[in-house]
């Protein structure tokens, strides 16, 4: 699997785990059709829609919650965000997805994933939360300046890639410097490219830029990398591919487009210029959960915490996907949570139905009783 695409010669790949987060630059959505029967939304408060499962995210978490819950006859609503997809989105090859023994393109397996949503009658919104209020039942959910409001939540919000946080890279941004190989590969054909990271996503990228790259340098902070054996071999037997060991990169050179790197050693701290004509970057990713930290409890990493398999510690708020899990994040791992998550919003709805209108919709935080 590849994360990402770009086409310049000679990629270079550094990791540096401890820079600051920033959004990953955005990608244009797959155009999708509306099936004739989508069930049609039912008014909710502010001129919005109620569902009586409302999921946040449209990655691998998001659409097989949507698929689960829409055959349940929950009819979901999703809020996919303006960027739909998720990560898969700048992912070029997923080779590890059961069911595709040729591999399959990430915004393929997403696209499909979002038509089967769809076929069942999942609603999906293309817009991104602004804010939510989960302090009482329905919950609230502002989006693209809509209020939505939802009987339950599945969370799958997932992670957004991570920046090197220098102020050229920013400037760049566009003009040689990309966090999606899949995205801008092609515009670096026969070109020297770098790749900062040192895991299996910086690994997959620099691999797939090879299609178009004549160069590919490797640039990691380490003297090892922490990806999969497997990946590390093919990228050190690769013959476009040279690495960078025990290197950062402190400075993006250009002007009005990018033209080289300043790398520095991290055991001597001696500062050298690398001509590169394109960079990628590829080390990590923060969890996108700000928005409910006001509600959510999140760990020291800032991902969500969940108890009882995806419940969260509001009571008809489910999690699932990489906005939780920073161990596994597999496409086929968020997939599985989200098919869980939404069997879990099944379930505590017909609790909830069981107990009768009187206790249907406890107040938020408070304790249902299961026995």
């Amino acid at each position: 699997m590849n994360d990402n695409d770009a086409g310049i010669g000679g990629l270079q790949m550094l990791d540096d785990g401890d820079a600051p987060a920033a959004p990953i630059a955005p990608i244009a959505p797959i155009a999708m059709e509306q099936p004739a029967e989508a069930a049609p939304a039912t008014a909710g408060a502010g001129g919005g829609a109620h569902a009586r499962v409302l999921i946040i995210g449209s990655g691998p978490a998001g659409l097989t919650a949507a698929i689960y819950a829409a055959r349940a006859d929950l009819e979901p609503l999703v809020i996919a965000g303006f960027v739909p997809g998720g990560q898969l989105m700048i992912t070029s090859e997923v080779e590890n997805f059961p069911g595709f023994p040729d591999g399959i393109d990430g915004p393929t397996l997403m696209a499909n994933m979002r038509a089967q949503a769809e076929r069942f009658g999942a609603r999906l919104h293309d817009v991104d939360v602004e804010s939510v209020d989960l302090s009482e039942r329905p919950f609230k959910v502002d989006a693209g300046g809509t209020r939505y409001t939802a009987d339950a939540i599945i969370v799958a919000t997932g992670a957004s890639a991570i920046w090197l946080g220098l102020e050229n890279e920013e400037r760049l941004r566009g003009r040689g410097v990309s966090a999606c190989a899949t995205c801008d590969g092609f515009f670096f054909r026969d070109r020297k490219i770098a790749v900062v990271g040192g895991g299996d996503s910086a690994l997959e990228e620099a691999l797939f830029l090879t299609k178009f790259a004549s160069e590919v340098v490797i640039i990691h902070r380490r003297d090892e990398f922490r990806g999969s054996r497997i990946m590390q071999n093919r990228a050190r037997s690769h013959p476009k591919i040279s690495i960078e060991w025990n290197s950062q990169v402190t400075d993006v050179l250009g002007e009005n487009k990018i033209e080289g790197l300043e790398l520095t050693d991290t055991r001597s701290g001696e500062k050298r210029e690398m001509p590169i004509e394109g960079l990628f970057i590829a080390i990590g990713h923060k969890p996108n959960t700000e928005v409910f930290r006001e509600h959510l409890d999140v760990d020291d990493k800032g991902y969500l915490e969940v108890a009882d398999h995806t419940r969260s510690n509001i009571e008809g708020v489910f999690v699932a996907g990489d906005v939780h899990d920073h161990r596994y994040r597999q496409a086929i791992t968020a997939a599985g949570d989200g098919c869980r998550a939404a069997l879990d919003a099944e379930r505590w709805l017909e609790e909830q139905a069981d107990a009768g209108p009187a206790t249907a919709m406890p107040a938020a935080g408070e304790t249902v009783s299961t026995a």
